[in-house]
């Protein structure tokens, strides 16, 4: 994988994509000022560089009928490279998990989960998440409403090169 210094095109570049992967180069070399020729040279090196790294949909869950989020906190018995490992090997697996990141503080690691209702939420927690070899302490909120979600990047801030 490459590495490339991103320049302000290259954020304009990324911030009309992340706003609609689905733009032509045409119309994307209309918005950031470019011929379509250095525009798609600059998209296939930000593509090659893992800069962008997939193109996707997102999906309303609750059209889909995944109208729970609940945040869980996890607290591993033991911290050590095993059980960590274990943990991260099982809980990649799980479908209904969106994120999860290791932590800083007083929980290991912070999941967000989406499911259907809270009978699908007993079930992920009694039949996937406490059966993880090392898991010790379960703390879960669910969320009420999204207030602010963003998928996109704030570019304007970032520095990279």
């Amino acid at each position: 994988m490459a590495m490339i210094a991103i320049d302000d095109l290259d954020r304009k570049i990324l911030a009309r994509l992340q706003d609609n992967g689905r733009m032509t180069n045409q119309e994307l070399s209309e918005h950031v000022g470019l011929s379509p020729s250095p525009c798609l040279r600059r998209l296939k090196q930000l593509e090659a560089a893992n800069v962008i790294t997939r193109y996707v949909a997102l999906v309303d869950p609750d059209s889909v009928g995944l109208g729970v989020t609940a945040f869980v906190r996890v607290r591993l018995d033991q911290q050590d490279d095993r059980h960590l490992d274990i943990f991260e090997q099982a809980i990649a697996t799980f479908p209904e998990v969106m994120e999860c990141y290791l932590m800083t503080g007083d929980a290991d690691y912070q999941l967000r989960v989406l499911v259907k209702d809270l009978k699908t939420f007993e079930d992920f927690l009694r039949y996937k998440l406490t059966r993880i070899e090392g898991v010790g302490q379960l703390t879960t909120s669910f969320a009420l409403r999204p207030v602010v979600y963003k998928t996109a990047l704030p570019l304007s801030g970032a520095t990279t090169g």
